[in-house]
């Protein structure tokens, strides 16, 4: 475990940019980036379209450690190059970016009310590819449709029950139970979730750390017994489906909860920019992000 990255995301100011769409959010990812999905005919094609994307942002120089912590990628990111070195290389070494990987395959259909994970068959190797490219840590998100305690725990118990693995290989989970912005009990389920959460923490070894990543609650500052717990590195929230602005706002009442932003981050780039058109438009998207983080 690399010191130096633990304590720039468990102590340092800023936020972790998502730049982990997969296979499935790719041409969506794309087409808000104005590429159509006519420019690409097969799914290497597109995931050189996407890389070309994240690189750009990566790049930039506005994508700097004086405000982001960390970067989450997709796995085909993780086995690619910028400047001739693999992505989570240039992120640590040229930017002092945390690099960390989403692991999940994606979701089940809904079940007691929640999305489960599919099973990740190739976890192991997966994590042992991970370590060598020197990743820090790794995300996995499951989702949760309604207020349904049974649904809750299930879901709740194989996040920690993963995380477990993943901490034994060496790596820092950032364990993802997103509540959908839309449901109707989106604040019961929050209720919920987190009497699962604190349930799983108080039966962690005292020297297992993990993340987690949450939607950010519908009462401020709901989600404090969660950052305080000496179990978690950092409580990270998603945008899920905010508009920017709407995130911001929320996440800023919230104290020590920062932003883990995809869709959010990337508002606004096109492939149609010109290099200072584009760097202008991350640059005022990650100085916002950043002031909500660290209010």
């Amino acid at each position: 475990m690399n010191e130096n990255q633990m304590n720039r995301i468990h102590t340092g100011k800023g936020f972790i940019g998502a730049l982990d769409q997969s296979g499935g959010s790719t041409p969506k990812a794309l087409l808000e980036y104005g590429v159509q999905e006519n420019s690409y005919s097969n799914e290497e094609e597109m995931f050189d379209l996407v890389h070309e994307m994240r690189k750009r942002i990566i790049k930039s120089p506005a994508f700097t450690s004086e405000y982001i912590l960390g970067a989450i990628l997709f796995e085909d990111t993780m086995y690619r190059t910028i400047d001739n070195e693999y992505t989570s290389d240039y992120l640590w070494k040229q930017k002092n970016i945390v690099p960390f990987l989403k692991v999940d395959k994606g979701l089940t259909e809904i079940e007691n009310g929640v999305q489960l994970m599919k099973p990740i068959n190739n976890l192991n190797d997966l994590l042992k590819q991970a370590v060598e490219k020197n990743i820090f840590g790794t995300k996995m998100r499951s989702v949760i449709k309604e207020a349904n305690a049974h649904g809750i725990k299930i879901l709740v118990d194989q996040q920690f029950e993963i995380g477990k693995q993943i901490v034994e290989a060496g790596l820092i989970p950032i364990i993802e139970p997103e509540v959908d912005i839309h449901s109707t009990d989106k604040e019961e389920s929050e209720k919920l979730l987190k009497l699962e959460i604190l349930e799983q923490l108080s039966k962690l070894d005292k020297e297992t750390k993990v993340m987690l990543k949450l939607s950010i609650p519908t009462q401020d500052n709901f989600y404090s017994d969660l950052i305080d717990d000496p179990h978690v590195v950092r409580v990270v929230a998603l945008s899920g489906g905010y508009s920017q602005t709407e995130a911001n706002e929320r996440l800023a009442r919230n104290n020590g909860l920062i932003a883990s932003f995809s869709r959010a981050l990337s508002q606004g780039l096109t492939a149609q920019q010109t290099e200072e058109e584009f760097n202008e438009t991350i640059s005022k998207s990650i100085k916002k992000i950043y002031e909500a983080s660290i209010k």
